[in-house]
């Protein structure tokens, strides 16, 4: 069984900064604080691609990018962690005070619903202008 959980927040910065944050994963771990490094070769997001974020906690978490619509700035991926499936898409949209992205994760509930709180942090920072 697997539920959705639906996180968004509004900050400061513009669309495109907020996009290239998104888009670039060697840019994760400077907004996302559960992130310590993530293992990819290319400089942005392609779909179809697999590598492994590093957490904080020192554990590999194999991911699969799935899609990335630069025109729509949204994109998926799949991710493994302690051999549970989450499935999140991402996306980002002009707002009054800058732009807002969110998130939705689906998989099981509990697991869904505790990753959308910690990533809410992560959020707010992403959305921060710098």
């Amino acid at each position: 069984m697997s539920s959705t959980a639906r996180v968004s927040v509004a900050g400061a910065a513009a669309v495109e900064t907020v996009w290239q944050r998104y888009t670039r994963p060697a840019l994760w771990p400077t907004w996302s604080p559960q992130i310590r490094s993530v293992e990819y070769e290319h400089p942005t997001l392609r779909p179809g691609t697999k590598r492994v974020v590093r957490t904080v906690a020192g554990s590999g978490v194999p991911f699969t990018i799935e899609e990335v619509d630069v025109a729509d700035h949204t994109w998926s991926w799949q991710v493994v962690a302690l051999g549970l499936r989450l499935h999140l898409v991402h996306g980002v949209r002009p707002h009054p005070t800058g732009s807002e992205t969110w998130l939705e994760v689906t998989g099981p509930p509990v697991v869904g619903r505790a990753y959308a709180r910690v990533a809410t942090l992560a959020l707010r920072r992403l959305v921060r202008a710098q």
